[in-house]
């Protein structure tokens, strides 16, 4: 999201011949991609004399809050005299929240939703050999008819992914189909000595006849595994066209070891195709094993995952791929090996990552409630919302399903089942899901109890106990409480917890947070997460532990405008301490040792408990010149009791290499009075 040159009106013919003309460097494949993210222009129409802005996509209108806005965007494409013949397609990545889009004055088509792919044909609407008009009306004003209704994540709005002209053949895979590769790899029977299944290919053919179809296998060497083909006949809307396969002894996908096939489908001669799609497949199965754990291929894997939202100081939603790449790092430099999309689906080259390097990937269809707000409403039984949900969720299924790391689809997460019967509405969700992929299983976040708990295949429970009332130790009696309770045996269960802890409040006491209060002191949230961790990870009763969340974002219901939830500050570069308390017991390939309340600089009292997180055996304590001993709290948890500091102290810790270490400097000031 960068500032584009200003220019004149009465320019528009420069305008275009640096714009349009590089549009359409030679390409060879057959199936060709355009990136029209450069030279639009931008006007908040819903503002009386609005100034007209120059920019280049991705944009969002506003950064860390939400300005409800109704704005256009605008460029020229100039389409040469050489594309006849040719179809042409706009591909939004993601617009927030209400999209339309016209071509020279033409509708073409409306998009309702933020977080998923959109593509509309605009064959018939393009002007050969003259500039044509490309406009997007966009509104992120609240809606009672599109998902999510009620949401504590900011919805900033404005095309705020990548947007492509796509230019192919008359006869082709089908881009239209939810915007998705158009090609799906249904897999049936996955073992090591044989995967089967299905592949359906979606055809959009324009011409009479018979087509061929070849679909490959390439493994990882890069030999071809098989090759299938297939006739179809005319589609002029389109049709799936299902094709089985079965591969001998593959090389299944795992977190251990993501082996990734490449599949590639063509319309046409294989040798010269009228198109061609191309992706990376992982044969993998999902299960939930008899003791509650995740299986994938029969193995049980500990999910150790974290929320990831869509924003980040000073972008907002506009996350590039070298973005997603270091959030990604953090995740796996804490050890996590879990990620969940909440709200809606991330770009699509997250979950390419994921695919390459086994991270376990749920993601959400956007059906969710603002817990911030007492008695907000999340569900209308309105047949427009209700579609809506539908579509959404039919998006978010075919535009993600080809990718291994993603294990399951999230149906809803923290929805009331007050009012209207929410509880029917999430039966049908889940009867969808089921029907558009068998292979996968659904899951809900539920902070109810009730029915709503009954309906996905895997359920997470959120839990804060201890955080407004009661204290952090009642996790312990709620863990038993769900181990004894007849009804609750019945569960596919998870947990998911996490409050607040701003780095900038420091205080000297930890007290229970109020509800409203604006402060929101990281050694709270440092004391929840010991708390919880020890005696969730000591019950071993749950298939999945997932924080809420990876990083602090914004949101224009919170105190002071943001949920610091995260691991990691806004800025997702600021670590706190519970991010290091869970590299310690997490991250079993690199060592952690770390000094916790380092922020904590100036303190009242010269007697002090010092905590240190390790994830190494017998870490030593020195303060100022002298040693002094620590004593293991809990796993990876250190903890030296009645320490005595100076006025100025260096405390350090250093484990039995001498290797590793880690220091804080403290300061006692006894005149001031303690917060």
């Amino acid at each position: 999201m960068r500032s584009y040159f200003t220019i004149i009106v009465a320019l528009i013919t420069t305008f275009v011949a640096v714009f349009a003309t590089p549009v359409f460097a030679l390409q060879s494949e057959p199936r060709a991609h355009y990136s029209l993210n450069e030279g639009w222009r931008f006007n908040d129409i819903s503002k009386p004399n609005a100034t007209v802005q120059y920019l280049d996509l991705p944009h969002v209108w506003s950064v860390g809050d939400v300005v409800p806005s109704t704005a256009s965007y605008s460029r020229q494409l100039h389409v040469p005299h050489t594309l006849r013949g040719k179809r042409l397609f706009l591909r939004f990545g993601g617009v927030m929240t209400q999209t339309n889009v016209f071509v020279n004055g033409n509708w073409v088509g409306e998009h309702r939703g933020a977080y998923t792919a959109f593509t509309f044909e605009i064959t018939d609407k393009v002007r050969y050999g003259e500039n044509n008009t490309i406009t997007v009306h966009v509104s992120n004003s609240s809606k009672f008819d599109i998902f999510p209704v009620s949401t504590e994540h900011n919805l900033p709005g404005g095309i705020y992914r990548d947007v492509e002209l796509m230019v192919t053949g008359r006869n082709i895979i089908s881009p239209t189909f939810y915007s998705s590769a158009g090609v799906f790899v249904e897999q049936h029977e996955v073992s090591t000595e044989r995967v089967s299944g299905v592949v359906t290919l979606y055809l959009s053919a324009m011409d009479e006849g018979a087509h061929n179809i070849t679909v490959r296998f390439i493994a990882p060497d890069g030999y071809e595994v098989c090759r299938y083909t297939a006739k179809a006949g005319k589609a002029e809307k389109q049709s799936g066209v299902e094709i089985p396969y079965s591969i001998d002894y593959p090389d299944l996908w795992s977190p251990e070891s993501p082996t990734l096939y490449r599949v590639e489908a063509m319309v046409g001669n294989a040798d010269k195709p009228s198109d061609r799609v191309s992706f990376d497949i992982g044969f993998r199965s999902v299960g939930v094993s008899k003791n509650n754990r995740l299986t994938i291929n029969g193995n049980e894997v500990d999910i150790h995952g974290v929320n990831l939202a869509h924003d980040r100081a000073g972008v907002g939603a506009v996350l590039t791929d070298a973005e997603l790449r270091q959030d990604l790092d953090l995740v796996k430099d804490m050890g996590a090996n879990a990620l969940r999309s909440v709200v809606g689906p991330h770009r699509e080259s997250l979950y390419d990552m994921c695919d390459r390097e086994g991270v376990v990937a749920w993601v959400d269809m956007p059906f969710t409630r603002n817990s911030a707000l007492f008695g907000d409403i999340c569900y209308y039984p309105s047949e427009s919302l209700r579609e809506n949900g539908f579509e959404q969720l039919r998006e978010v299924i075919y535009q993600n399903y080809n990718h291994p790391s993603v294990v399951m689809w999230g149906l809803f997460s923290l929805v009331s089942q007050h009012g209207d019967d929410v509880v029917k509405y999430v039966r049908e969700l889940n009867d969808l899901a089921h029907l558009l992929d068998k292979s996968r299983p659904t899951v809900g976040c539920s902070n109810a109890d009730g029915d709503i708990n009954f309906i996905t295949d895997l359920i997470v429970l959120r839990q804060d106990v201890g955080w407004y009332k009661g204290s952090f130790e009642d996790v312990s009696v709620w863990c038993r409480q769900l181990r004894e309770n007849k009804k609750f045996k019945e569960l596919r269960y998870g947990v998911c917890y996490g409050e607040d802890g701003c780095i900038s409040h420091v205080v000297d006491v930890v007290q229970r947070v109020e509800r409203g209060a604006r402060l929101r002191p990281e050694r709270a949230q440092t004391a929840m997460h010991e708390c919880y961790s020890s005696i969730i990870t000591e019950s071993g009763q749950f298939w999945g532990v997932w924080l809420d969340n990876m990083f602090d974002y914004a949101s224009m219901f919170r105190v002071e405008g943001m949920n610091y939830s995260g691991m990691v500050g806004y800025d997702h570069k600021t670590k706190k301490d519970a991010y290091y308390l869970y590299r310690a017991l997490w991250n079993s390939s690199e060592p952690t040792l770390y000094i916790a309340e380092r922020r904590w600089k100036s303190r009242c009292d010269a007697v002090q408990r010092v905590r240190v997180y390790s994830s190494l055996e017998r870490p030593m304590l020195i303060v100022d010149q002298d040693s002094v001993e620590l004593h293991e709290v809990s796993k990876s948890r250190w903890q030296a009791d009645s320490v005595v500091l100076n006025d100025r102290s260096i405390v350090r810790v250093v484990d039995g290499t001498g290797l590793h270490r880690d220091s804080v400097e403290i300061t006692i000031d006894k005149m001031r009075v303690s917060r």
